[in-house]
């Protein structure tokens, strides 16, 4: 798996610590470097990006060679310190790594880490191949280490996603590096105005000089025309480089630049590349960043060469390229015949699966007691990152804003403030309330807001695959640690209701539902039932046909795909189902029994 490629090759470079925070597509990363730990590295899931950066900075600090690992929204959160010590600079080899999602397949963005590159003025590398992941990640600790400067790198899901054979390195030709350990230095290490002005004198100096280094890099290359006197050219990058070698297969292909560094931009290769054509076609994801630096050169360089891409709508300016969208585009630049061959018989259509929580999870009945405790009163749900957000679908309905990870704590506020007669409430998961919720609450606290938040804790970090977090006891380096409390937190920080209910029992639910947000102020309600894919389920529960009324209340209210119709009556799809007893709760006619129970 190009994840896995990722961390081998890493661990092959002398990697010597490496943290994070759990996010698709980047998680198998870190997952990988923890199985193949043999000691002597440590691994940490961190509590969010932030901390992941600053930790794995310190690392570097001390000369460690260090890796960060995160999905492209993750940055966000990391780019306070990234700014920062993009200015200050490392001892040691500090890769950052960002999974860019294009699709996006599993974010709520589309954002393009090269265009951050550009914007934090730090080298980028942009793999192609699992195979190139492997070995690329070697190469940017190298330039990390020389420049003393952290470098991003920038897979996206089909390369972290993407399955190859690939060739290692012997385990003798492997790297051991061994710290120096850190050294005081005020003047290297404590960011203050006069060291960062100096500093921003160098950063352009050393990306000026990089320009000129990556055009000599291995892994950025310049392909001549196949046809004599093509005066076309494709300008690439990662994937899509691969999706244009396949579409030019058998064909006289134009002449080809692979950008493997789009940031700093390796000049002296791009203005080769320009020189004796008449039009490029920039084929990329997301951003256009070789378009408009392409565009920029000719200018600089005076050549007169039409550069199509994403600006002129030539390319797809959203979503990730496939085989198919490459292949159509470069045929309509190269003006080659793109009749579509003889179709075959299509292929039956797939059933509709829209995404759901899962059967037992929960989730579902957490959700379902707050809409049941506030029948008929102004309520508004603000949800938040996690499966949780599937909350939002029907019949639940439940969850009426998303924005990104934590925010609904804060956006709940918000609300609050411009219609205090509604009542409001937030969702969060327990791992992303160590995330980013923390500070919402604290903030809510302070300015005696009146919301009730309502933490769903099911005892580990599921969206993601289960991932550990400060409240599971336990850690990536195998330590069994005391649990964070989450109640201890939110009565430390202010929060002076908070209860504990599990969600399936849910006359209990309701009833602290009701009880508690007819409170006034800060109030919360922890929802504690572990994870129904990490539980043994419980004995199906069975129907009734003699009670069974066939009002179908439990498929209406629930939406768990562990009830069907079968020949038009209500039945549990015993090998779904959890046993979690909810619908035994919501059947008005005492027609299931509960799960486990006779």
């Amino acid at each position: 798996m190009g994840n896995a490629a990722i961390a081998r090759g890493a661990m092959a470079a002398g990697l010597n610590l490496v943290c994070g925070y759990p996010g698709t597509p980047s998680t198998e990363v870190l997952e990988t470097a923890a199985k193949a730990n043999d000691g002597s590295l440590y691994v940490e899931w961190s509590v969010n990006e932030k901390a992941a950066l600053e930790l794995g900075a310190g690392a570097a600090y001390c000369g460690a060679r260090s890796m960060v690992t995160m999905k492209q929204v993750g940055l966000n959160v990391a780019s306070d310190p990234l700014m920062s010590l993009a200015y200050i600079g490392v001892k040691g080899g500090m890769v950052i790594l960002v999974a860019d999602d294009p699709g996006p397949i599993s974010s709520q963005t589309e954002q393009d880490t090269r265009s951050f590159a550009a914007y934090s003025k730090l080298p980028c590398f942009d793999p192609s191949s699992v195979q190139e992941a492997y070995d690329m990640i070697q190469d940017a600790f190298a330039y990390s280490e020389q420049y003393h400067t952290p470098v991003l790198f920038r897979p996206t899901t089909r390369v972290c996603h993407g399955y190859a054979s690939i060739t290692v390195r012997d385990e003798a030709e492997c790297l051991k590096n061994k710290p120096e350990g850190f050294v005081k230095d005020a003047s290297k290490w404590v960011i203050f105005p006069r060291l960062s002005y100096q500093a921003h004198i160098n950063i352009e100096a050393r990306n000026v000089e990089l320009q000129h280094v990556f055009s000599q890099y291995t892994r950025n290359t310049l392909t001549p025309a196949v046809a004599a006197g093509c005066r076309k050219g494709i300008a690439t990058h990662g994937i899509s480089s691969t999706y244009t070698a396949e579409a030019l297969k058998g064909k006289d292909a134009p002449k080809l630049l692979k950008i493997a560094t789009p940031f700093p931009f390796p000049e002296d290769m791009a203005v080769e590349f320009l020189q004796g054509l008449d039009e490029v076609l920039c084929i990329e994801e997301l951003d256009p960043v070789i378009e408009r630096e392409l565009t920029y050169l000719c200018g600089k360089h005076h050549l007169n060469v039409n550069i199509r891409g994403k600006l002129t709508h030539d390319v797809k300016n959203a979503g990730e390229n496939t085989c198919a969208s490459v292949a159509a585009d470069i045929a309509n630049f190269m003006g080659w015949d793109t009749a579509k061959p003889q179709e075959t018989e299509a292929p039956p259509a797939l059933p509709v699966r829209p995404p759901v929580l899962c059967a037992g999870c929960p989730h579902r009945a957490s959700f379902y007691a707050v809409k049941q405790a506030m029948k008929g009163k102004k309520a508004v749900f603000c949800g938040d990152i996690g499966c949780y957000t599937l909350g939002n679908a029907m019949p639940l309905d439940m969850v009426d804003t998303c924005l990104c990870m934590g925010a609904g704590v804060n956006i709940t506020q918000g609300i609050g403030r411009i219609e205090p007669d509604t009542t409001c409430f937030a969702f969060v998961g327990d791992s992303t309330f160590f995330a980013s919720a923390i500070t919402g609450a604290v903030n809510a606290v302070y300015n005696q807001a009146n919301m009730t938040l309502v933490v769903l804790d099911n005892s580990t970090t599921a969206m993601t695959g289960h991932q550990p977090h400060p409240g599971t006891g336990r850690t990536m380096m195998g330590q069994v640690v005391d649990k964070v409390s989450i109640e201890a937190v939110l009565k430390g920080v202010g929060v002076k209701t908070v209860e504990t209910v599990n969600p399936l029992d849910l006359k209990a639910a309701i009833d602290t539902v009701q009880r508690v947000a007819a409170e006034d102020g800060v109030k919360a309600i922890i929802f504690k039932s572990p994870c129904a894919v990490l539980i043994k389920p419980e004995k199906p529960p069975v129907i009734d046909a003699d009670k069974c009324r066939q009002c179908k209340r439990c498929i209406t209210q629930l939406g768990c795909p562990g009830i069907v119709l079968k020949d038009g009556k209500v039945a549990i799809e015993q090998a779904l189902c959890a046993g979690c007893g909810l619908c035994a709760q919501v059947c008005p006619f005492e027609a299931i029994s509960e799960g486990g129970k006779d």
